[in-house]
């Protein structure tokens, strides 16, 4: 339930002189008078003047009443009398979600908390540990916090309207999140369980984990990063909006061909991590990703894969095998899937293969040999190409950042026309 932004007692003292406290300074007509309508009815519900002040100062007075409808009623320590944990939990969780720190005594905490601490205490009582809570709790809070901000973005992108008053938007914003914000529950809720399916789907417990009581985190997986060649010189051709556009095409096509059994486990801005129980479905995985970004128009993708044992932890993996890929991927060319040998025995016969040589990798210690991944040649019968366009590598006739240049001007142009 959403906090209700109104004290039960209004102020009696609402005949607040508002040009002499100089939060009216450099307004004129309707704009001065939509200010000091909000900021009477601010005042009358309890907001004091320096909270209105600095609300005006860092340009958020807008947003205030929407900031006090999702605000927080209760502290840590009545959270503890009515949910039975102790405030220091309530309050270190609230860290570990990522929020900022918070008193005993402050009032960031609402129904959904005391729900949340109830929840809390049952997983303990039924043999969590406070470590995994804590684990679940860091993952959830990194979550949530990129939501919210999509969310936020999504929000002002679909209700800011040219001209608005700052009382327009303040009216407006509340009254959208008051009907919108209790909907989002079961959108929340059906992800997550969406989610638990196909975890437990693709969990296993054979007999080591019942041998041993634990379930075994390290497994050999086959591993793949792809980046976007030269995202970094882009930001510097086009304006931040049009790059943000870029990556959040790149992160869909990478989820579009992430189809069982290749799963996306993140991306980040302009790279995209993949992994497979068998290193053949993600090469192939790995050239239509580079396929599908030509298609797109997006700068060139090169992608380096590997294999070998990873430690599963709260949904990323970690090892040698992981470390290999990246450092495969760093000096793959542009628009190639680089492997290691122990991909290309297992994947063998499924493509065409070519040596890239041997390489010393940072960290890695011992040189190794390198393959480029092709789709296989069609039969000589058909004279075309293989199924699926064969990704363009690089090339002395068109250096890459010549190419890079020729796509950020066509989308310029077509941005203009």
């Amino acid at each position: 339930m959403l906090a209700d932004p109104r004290p039960m007692d209004l102020r009696d003292d609402v005949a607040m002189n508002f040009s002499a406290t100089g939060l009216l300074d450099g307004l004129d007509g309707d704009e001065r008078s939509a200010r000091e309508q909000l900021l009477e009815r601010l005042y009358a519900e309890g907001v004091g003047l320096e909270e209105l002040r600095s609300a005006v100062a860092e340009s958020r007075l807008a947003l205030l009443p929407l900031d006090r409808l999702l605000g927080g009623q209760y502290t840590a320590r009545e959270i503890e009398k009515r949910a039975g944990v102790p405030a220091q939990l309530v309050l270190a969780t609230r860290r570990r979600l990522g929020l900022p720190a918070a008193e005993p005594d402050d009032r960031v905490f609402g129904d959904e908390d005391i729900a949340a601490a109830q929840s809390t205490q049952l997983f303990l009582e039924a043999g969590f540990s406070e470590e995994a809570i804590g684990e679940i709790t860091r993952v959830l809070g990194e979550a949530m916090a990129r939501v919210a901000a999509a969310t936020t973005g999504a929000f002002g992108e679909a209700f800011l309207h040219p001209g608005d008053s700052e009382d327009d938007i303040a009216l407006r914003f509340t009254a959208l999140a008051e009907r919108l914000a209790p909907a989002f529950a079961p959108v929340l809720v059906g992800a997550y369980n969406a989610h638990l399916r196909e975890s437990v789907r693709r969990g296993m417990i054979g007999r080591a984990e019942r041998e041993t009581g634990r379930a075994i985190g390290e497994q050999d997986v086959a591993v793949c990063f792809a980046d976007l060649v030269g995202f970094t010189t882009l930001g510097g051709e086009v304006d931040s909006e049009e790059l943000g556009s870029v990556a959040a095409r790149f992160s869909d096509v990478a989820m579009n061909v992430a189809e069982a059994p290749v799963r996306l486990i993140k991306t980040i801005g302009d790279a995209a991590m993949l992994v497979c129980n068998e290193p053949a479905p993600l090469v192939g995985a790995a050239l239509e990703l580079i396929e599908a970004a030509q298609e797109a128009d997006l700068p060139s993708v090169r992608a380096g894969i590997a294999r070998g044992p990873a430690l599963v932890r709260a949904g990323d993996y970690f090892g040698r095998g992981v470390n290999l890929a990246s450092r495969v991927t760093g000096i793959a060319r542009p628009g190639s899937v680089l492997c290691t040998q122990d991909v290309r025995d297992a994947a063998g016969e499924e493509f065409e293969w070519s040596s890239a040589g041997r390489h010393r990798l940072k960290g890695i210690g011992e040189s190794l040999p390198l393959y480029r991944a092709r789709r296989l040649a069609p039969a000589q019968t058909t004279g075309g190409r293989a199924p699926g366009r064969q990704p363009r590598e690089a090339s002395d006739a068109e250096p890459e950042p010549k190419a890079r240049r020729r796509r950020a001007d066509r989308r310029r142009r077509r941005a203009s026309s």
